[in-house]
């Protein structure tokens, strides 16, 4: 790499041109300069400038160095400008996230990047687990995880809860649920099924749904790809356990009954980012916009 202190003193020898004065300019000797200019030709391997009395004339190696001298200065100045700015709709916005919220929250997040272009939205989908090591690792400068990771290495905001809802054919809206109609409906199986179901009969307020072996319980189908959870479901066939924003971003959602609990049972939400990273100015008003998304859906 060549000295950028060198570089410096050659572009302005040659915008100056003459030693003095350049020597003036950068408060140094004269012999300083050509010194400078001289260690410079010895890195090139080759002559910038040839002399001609008191004036000097540029080779052609010697005006692609000057070239490339003004370039450099020129992207060191906007390095500098660019990190004493902090533009809130410029740049690059990287979040982790469930599958559900990133199907829920990847349309309001893209509402927000057409009115501000220089704004890129960038979601990786993941468990919880993964959530973290995206952040940690710098992949994801955010995350959104239901379960409080290690706060030795993350800041951590509760930003809310988000409701499970479990979901069956629209045509059970007016029968009564119990552990019969589970079990000839079948569950639709998903990554995160088994988990959301157990936590839902366990916490909705149902005695005879928490009596439910999840074990014994008819599985019909399995799926893996969140957009296609609720297709069975709407087709009448099985029933199956989300969270609410997967439900009501789902096309399918005129087909569905979400069954009412007699409790409410909802998963925190936390924002985590790493420990001791502020987020940049751009980032809050995504997380503006992911608390008013959650406190939209509770009142749907």
């Amino acid at each position: 790499m060549l000295n950028p202190t060198w570089l410096k003193t050659f572009k302005t020898l040659v915008e100056v041109n003459h030693f003095t004065r350049t020597a003036e300019a950068l408060f140094m000797t004269q012999p300083g300069v050509t010194q400078h200019i001289q260690k410079l030709e010895q890195a090139c391997g080759t002559p910038l400038l040839i002399k001609k009395g008191k004036s000097f004339e540029l080779t052609e190696q010697g005006h692609i160095v000057y070239k490339y001298a003004c370039d450099l200065m020129e992207q060191q100045q906007n390095l500098l400008n660019t990190l004493q700015t902090d533009d809130p709709y410029s740049g690059s916005i990287k979040l982790a996230c469930s599958g559900a919220l990133a199907q829920w929250l990847f349309p309001k997040f893209i509402a927000l990047q057409a009115e501000h272009q220089n704004l890129k939205v960038k979601f990786e989908a993941a468990p919880n687990k993964r959530i973290c090591e995206y952040v940690q690792q710098g992949h994801s400068l955010f995350g959104l995880v239901t379960q409080v990771p290690n706060q030795a290495e993350f800041e951590v905001t509760r930003i809310g809860t988000e409701s499970l809802c479990l979901v069956l054919p629209k045509k059970h809206s007016k029968s009564s649920l119990n552990s019969e109609v589970l079990q000839q409906l079948g569950l639709v199986d998903h990554p995160d099924g088994q988990q959301y179901l157990a936590k839902y009969l366990e916490e909705c307020g149902n005695k005879e749904l928490a009596d439910i072996s999840i074990r014994e319980l008819k599985r019909i189908t399995y799926i893996n790809q969140l957009s296609q959870i609720l297709y069975p479901v709407a087709q009448g066939i099985g029933f199956t356990v989300l969270p609410l924003s997967a439900v009501l971003s789902s096309p399918f959602y005129p087909e569905l009954y979400i069954h009412e609990p007699n409790t409410n049972v909802e998963d925190e939400l936390y924002l985590i980012s790493k420990k001791d990273r502020p987020l940049p100015s751009r980032y809050h008003q995504f997380i503006t916009l992911i608390q008013d998304s959650i406190n939209e859906s509770k009142s749907t």
